[in-house]
């Protein structure tokens, strides 16, 4: 009797083995993104998993050609979601240990989110119901993040 040879794992990237290793979560300061963040941390949590915190500045180039200070108000978004994050993150210190990242992205939401998911190899993607009523008829960041079918994405109402 012969045994054949035991195959060795590959040793490239391959999305879903072993739990997510990288979940990216929207953020933009809306109740619900706050709510995704504290969901995405508990699966980070307890998937020992990187979780990733993405900002998507908004580029409006008409606010811009009308002299609106665009770039410094998305910024200051930016700054105090980090210190909002940072402030979070040291109440729980010792009680939950989560690695986690920000990251800014410049854009439109659901494309900075497919840049962001891309570029960090995410394994699952978490964001907020839209709080907007104009979305369920057009189509929510969240609803176009779902058809893409590239990663599963949780939506935290």
């Amino acid at each position: 009797m012969t045994q054949e040879p035991i195959q060795q794992p590959s040793q490239q990237f391959e999305r879903g083995t072993d739990g997510p290793k990288v979940i990216v979560v929207g953020v933009d300061g809306s109740d619900s993104s706050l709510r995704a963040a504290a969901y995405a941390g508990g699966l980070a949590r307890r998937q020992r998993a990187l979780l990733a915190v993405v900002y998507v500045q908004p580029v409006l180039a008409a606010g811009a050609a009308l002299g609106a200070p665009v770039a410094e108000t998305t910024d200051e978004i930016a700054e105090g979601l980090i210190a909002e994050i940072r402030d979070a993150t040291e109440r729980v210190k010792g009680i939950f240990d989560v690695r986690w990242e920000f990251h800014t992205f410049r854009g439109d939401p659901y494309n900075g989110l497919v840049t962001a998911a891309d570029e960090l190899k995410a394994d699952a993607v978490v964001v907020g119901a839209s709080e907007q009523a104009g979305h369920r008829i057009v189509g929510s960041v969240a609803v176009r993040l779902v058809k893409a079918g590239r990663w599963p994405v949780t939506v935290v109402p």
